[in-house]
């Protein structure tokens, strides 16, 4: 790692990572905790991150401090033709300099668990949770005044911040020179989507020929469509054969690291290779 110190690549990089889940919020899983890890290394590299994930229902707000922050509350997303309030609370991951951001809802993410309901069964409102996730997300980045270099997206619910980025902000500058980076794991969901999910994707004006990836708006679907904007993509597991002929079309440049327990100076290469030193 004193290479990378030496280099100072890092340095001043702005690291927006986007994931359905972190630690200490949530339970570990292989998300959970590379969500935590990836900033870390990040910092201790000179760079400047920003978390954001969901506020489920099952994060305790008192145990791990977190707090409303009414500036950047009260937006309005229109989702489907519905205006949907945003509630944006934030806390800090103890001993570490790391801030998280929870995008909440009363509709989406109030008194619910993740995926699933208590029963075991997927929410029907799962493609309007993501849609509501990205655009959040974005809106609130906006207001921070806060422009990533790079974007690093993990999780299903996180799949379609690359769609809207390149298409619904496709015209903003201050996202014009934003990397997208998508991490795929070995978690992904079973089931499908509302079928109209393309229908509410168009109702913001997004009408783009990978939509129709959506036609069979399974969870694996929703991996090739952050696929399809993507800058690069990232294999956290031996999944890379079920994504080849998009790779192939696509042409990004692809990490596999999963076996790798010097995935530090991977990724580090990986963030080099798209976004190019210019120090």
């Amino acid at each position: 790692m004193d290479l990378y110190y030496k280099i100072g690549f890092m340095k001043g990089k702005k690291i927006l990572y986007v994931s359905s889940e972190v630690i200490p919020y949530m339970p570990q899983t292989d998300i959970a905790n590379m969500t935590y890890s990836l900033p870390k290394m990040v910092n201790e590299n000179g760079g400047q991150t920003r978390i954001f994930i969901p506020k489920y229902g099952i994060i305790n707000e008192r145990r791990h401090q977190l707090h409303e922050v009414i500036r950047l509350s009260g937006i309005n997303l229109i989702i489907d033709d519905m205006d949907m309030p945003l509630i944006l609370k934030v806390a800090s991951i103890p001993k570490e300099r790391m801030q998280v951001y929870f995008i909440d809802s009363e509709d989406y993410f109030k008194n619910r668990l993740v995926e699933c309901d208590k029963n075991g069964k997927l929410y029907k409102d799962n493609d309007e949770r993501s849609i509501f996730f990205a655009k959040g997300i974005i809106e609130t980045i906006k207001k921070l005044n806060w422009t990533p270099d790079l974007i690093h997206v993990h999780g299903w619910i996180a799949s379609l911040l690359p769609l809207y980025l390149k298409n619904f902000y496709n015209n903003d500058l201050m996202f014009e020179n934003t990397k997208v980076i998508v991490s795929i794991y070995d978690n992904q969901l079973k089931g499908k989507l509302d079928k109209k999910i393309i229908n509410k994707l168009k109702f913001d004006d997004i009408d783009d020929k990978n939509l129709s990836i959506l036609e069979n708006p399974t969870y694996d679907n929703l991996y090739r469509i952050s696929l399809a904007f993507s800058d690069g993509v990232i294999f956290a597991s031996d999944l890379k054969k079920n994504y080849i002929e998009m790779i192939k079309k696509s042409k990004i440049p692809v990490l596999e690291c999963f076996s790798n327990i010097d995935f530090q100076k991977e990724y580090l290469d990986f963030y080099e290779k798209i976004l190019p030193n210019e120090n």
